[in-house]
């Protein structure tokens, strides 16, 4: 990695459409391959928003980093920020490729949204939609506090009410797996797996089934924001503890990394994600996967605000979205997941950087 890194400012996109038009011109800059794959939805503008693939480095590479941003649409502006990075100060070597996936979830990243056009965690989607889905009786329990029909101060204050409660009599941790574990059964809710593959997900799929036929060796690293300290990028992997993919991360970072399934992450096990899709379809390659999570504000804070978002653009009264209401709620689910900080940026860019590097080296040894 070269001593020169951007500042935030020079990476840092100022929304969607700014993010994109970076990405295109920093990869076409330094010789990548693109593919642009149009979404179904569209921009609050008209606009059409597009996926891309970015591909560095030699055709037939048999080790290959793969960097993901957007998976959670509006927090991809990280995301964007330490794959423009990387490009500039990263410097792969010959024999290791690169695809950077540009914007999985173009339609939230557009429209201020952490979920698909059709109100999809994409996180939550990666399952066999033939087979009976994932239950979620904390979910169901707390469904009408956390998405309710109303949103004003007397409701919201009513309802945080009864979420403090469920937490009081179950714990935080139950608390924290019964709203973001995954719920298949309110498609105007909040972490809504969906019932079939949205289109992120297929697209995601063909891609990883086309461009890492020749692969070997992957590093898969998936940028997301909201969970942890402030500043704090968690290295969360999800793979089988006693199984060789976890033996890769620990060559690959030591001991700075979390794993939901020991319970010491900051995340909960989900059903469902993106990263262990990846390795599903890749059950012959040497794999270590990472989600690079970075904290914002206070968990609640959050919570709040994709409530909020929710209610929104499911239940809200027709024009609220693009009146003063709706300003608001979008300034806010901006705040809580892309903190206007330099200091909290600079964080990001950092152990963005050295994660890309740490998998780096793990792909070019062995």
């Amino acid at each position: 990695m070269s001593e020169r890194e951007p500042t935030p400012d020079q990476v840092f996109p100022r929304d969607y459409r700014d993010a994109r038009s970076r990405f295109l011109r920093a990869s076409r800059a330094h010789d990548g391959v693109l593919e642009e794959l149009m979404n179904p939805a569209t921009a609050p503008d008209g606009n059409p928003v597009f996926t891309d693939l970015a591909w560095h480095g030699p055709a037939e590479a048999d080790r290959v980093l793969v960097t993901i941003s957007g998976t959670h649409g509006t927090e991809g502006y990280p995301g964007t920020a330490a794959q423009l990075a990387w490009l500039t100060s990263g410097g792969l070597p010959d024999d290791v490729a690169l695809l950077q996936v540009h914007a999985l979830n173009p339609y939230g990243y557009a429209w201020t949204r952490r979920v698909t056009e059709g109100n999809v965690d994409l996180n939550r989607n990666f399952v066999d939609h033939d087979r009976p889905h994932p239950q979620n009786p904390g979910f169901e329990a707390l469904f009408p506090y956390l998405c309710p029909r109303t949103w004003d101060e007397e409701t919201i204050q009513r309802c945080d009410a009864e979420i403090e409660r469920f937490a009081e009599q179950h714990g935080t941790h139950a608390l924290q797996k019964a709203i973001s574990g995954g719920q298949y059964q309110h498609p105007d809710g909040i972490f809504y797996g969906g019932t079939a593959p949205v289109w992120s997900r297929r697209t995601l799929e063909t891609a990883v089934d086309g461009a890492l036929g020749h692969a070997r060796r992957v590093a898969v690293i998936d940028l997301h924001t909201g969970l942890g300290p402030y500043g704090h990028g968690e290295r969360i992997v999800l793979h089988d503890p006693n199984g060789a993919a976890y033996r890769n991360a620990q060559a690959s970072f030591g001991d700075d990394f979390a794993c939901p399934a020991l319970g010491n992450s900051v995340a909960t096990e989900l059903p469902g994600t993106v990263l262990e899709a990846i390795e599903t379809r890749l059950p012959s390659v040497d794999l270590v996967a990472t989600a690079l999570e970075f904290g914002t504000v206070p968990t609640p804070e959050v919570r709040r605000a994709l409530r909020a978002d929710n209610w929104l653009h499911l239940h809200a009264p027709e024009g609220s979205l693009e009146g003063e209401t709706g300003r608001k709620i979008k300034t806010e689910l901006h705040r809580v997941f892309v903190p206007d900080d330099e200091d909290w940026r600079r964080a990001v860019l950092k152990r963005s950087l050295e994660t890309f590097d740490a998998a780096t080296q793990w792909l070019r040894r062995g």
